[in-house]
C-alpha cells in the first residue's frame, strides 16, 4: 500500500477470519485491491489498541511522516547505520514491487498488486529488476505433472508454480 492508503486502513477493512486486508480508499485514483495477511501481521494488528476507526490511529500525512522520521533516526542512530536515513516510505514499496517481478516475471501481476490504472508505472520496477539482478542467474529447474500428489511434492520440494499450459502445471526453482 501507498502510506496514504496505509493511513486511511479502518478496522472494517481487516477481515481477520479469512485472513485478509480489503483496500478500497485508493489513492491517485488507483485501484481497489484486496491483500493477503499473514498471521504473524493478523498477530501484530491484533494487538493494536482500538481506539478509533483508523487502524494507525491518525490518517494525516504530518503525523504519519514525523512518526516514520523519528522511528528511522532512532534506528540509524541504534545500528550506527545512517544508510538507514535514506530509507523512505515509498521505498518498502518499490522493494515489494520489484522483488515481486523478479520472483514471477508478471508485469500484470505486480500492476494489480500495486493497484496502478495503466502499466507505464509499473514499468519502472521492470527497469530496477534488470538493474539489481542482472548478475543474477536466471538457470532453473523445470517441471510438468498434472497429477495432484506430484505438485504437492513439488511444492513440498521448494518448487513453485509458474503457468498451466495444455492440462499440465508447469513449476520452476532456481539452481
Amino acid at each position: 500500500m501507498r502510506s496514504g492508503e496505509c493511513s486511511r486502513l479502518k478496522w472494517d477493512d481487516i477481515d481477520f477470519q479469512r485472513g485478509i486486508i480489503i483496500l478500497n480508499e485508493t489513492e491517485k485514483n488507483g485501484n481497489p485491491r484486496i491483500f493477503n495477511m499473514s498471521r504473524t501481521l493478523a498477530a501484530m494488528l491484533g494487538r493494536l489498541p482500538k481506539k478509533n476507526k483508523f487502524v494507525f490511529s491518525s490518517p494525516s500525512k504530518t503525523s504519519r511522516s514525523a512518526a516514520y522520521y523519528s522511528a528511522r533516526k532512532r534506528v540509524a542512530y541504534k545500528l550506527g547505520n545512517p544508510r538507514i536515513l535514506k530509507i523512505g516510505l515509498h521505498t518498502f514499496r518499490h522493494w515489494k514491487a520489484t522483488t515481486l517481478y523478479h520472483e514471477t516475471h508478471d508485469i500484470v501481476l505486480v500492476k494489480e498488486f500495486l493497484g496502478h490504472k495503466t502499466l507505464d508505472v509499473t514499468l519502472l520496477h521492470i527497469q530496477i529488476a534488470k538493474v539489481l539482478f542482472r548478475n543474477e542467474s536466471k538457470n532453473f529447474h523445470v517441471k510438468a505433472t498434472k497429477e495432484p500428489d506430484e505438485i504437492q511434492g513439488l511444492l513440498e520440494s521448494g518448487f513453485e508454480y509458474h503457468c498451466k499450459q495444455n492440462d499440465l502445471m508447469f513449476f520452476r526453482k532456481r539452481k
